[in-house]
């Protein structure tokens, strides 16, 4: 009997232990927020930083560990301290994907970081990740649709350039070869990201930059056509969606523009 008492009291302990552990490591994540509140991310991550040695499997302070760091990155800065900051923001982002490896937040999270460094390939494939988890995010869509953008305009740009065509210059390209290799390599591409910003605009259809960039690569597209009248067709489909863009940009303005109260008001000073 006293044996069994003893056994009970060392797991009461335990528990109580592990309560006041856990108490300790939420008291942290609350402190931690309120820094990351008022922009003090070096203190905020410190904070986060001790909730998660006092709690390694509480996934919330893991979570606002890796944010906090990924706030102090700077896209495009390349200092040795920067660098830092993303992998130590995307080492995080994986290990709360260890814990709830359906979170959206961290796949986002990680695919944003692997944009801003422009690995490309890396960010398009978490955001595919994204659109499995998350099948109604049409920013997922929107951004596989930028990549897509992203990696076949240089190439466009540049091999129009080596042709000595002007931006202004109208298509297609008259080069054959030039034109069936681009085809080749990047009509997969394109048509990738015109169905993802399909997709994005299925889910939103008040989506302007996703019409934006439907107009972007529909109009580039336009180049590779076999003859002018292609060209033009696909040309005219892009004016299609500027217009839309603009439209749509309209609305939103005007829609907040009334949500604000806006309009003309009569100066009551005024006689």
């Amino acid at each position: 009997m006293r044996q069994a008492i003893l056994i009970l009291s060392v797991a009461a302990l335990a528990i109580l232990g592990t309560s006041c552990t856990q108490l300790k490591a939420r008291d942290q994540l609350n402190k931690g927020v309120a820094a990351f509140k008022n922009a003090q991310y070096p203190e905020a991550v410190e904070h986060f930083k001790t909730a998660v040695d006092l709690d390694p499997n509480f996934p919330t302070a893991r979570l606002y560990l890796a944010t906090a760091y990924m706030q102090q990155y700077i896209p495009g800065a390349e200092s040795p301290e920067n660098k830092q900051f993303a992998t130590a923001a995307h080492d995080q982002f994986v290990k709360v994907l260890d814990m709830d490896p359906k979170n959206t937040v961290a796949i986002a999270s990680i695919a944003s970081l692997y944009l801003n460094q422009k690995q490309l390939d890396e960010a398009q494939k978490w955001y595919e990740k994204l659109t499995v988890v998350d099948p109604n995010n049409a920013d997922a869509y929107y951004s596989i649709g930028f990549i897509s953008w992203s990696k076949w305009y240089p190439v466009y740009g540049g091999a129009r350039a080596k042709l000595g065509m002007k931006q202004e210059d109208p298509g297609p390209i008259k080069d054959k070869k030039v034109k069936e290799q681009l085809k080749e390599e990047y009509g997969p591409v394109i048509d990738n990201g015109l169905k993802s910003l399909d997709m994005a605009l299925k889910i939103n259809p008040d989506y302007d930059d996703a019409m934006a960039y439907e107009n972007l690569l529909i109009r580039e597209r336009a180049d590779l056509a076999d003859d002018k009248a292609g060209y033009e067709a696909q040309t005219k489909i892009a004016d299609d969606w500027v217009q839309k863009a603009l439209a749509t940009k309209k609305k939103k303005a005007e829609e907040k523009e009334k949500k604000a109260g806006g309009g003309i008001v009569a100066d009551p000073n005024q006689k």
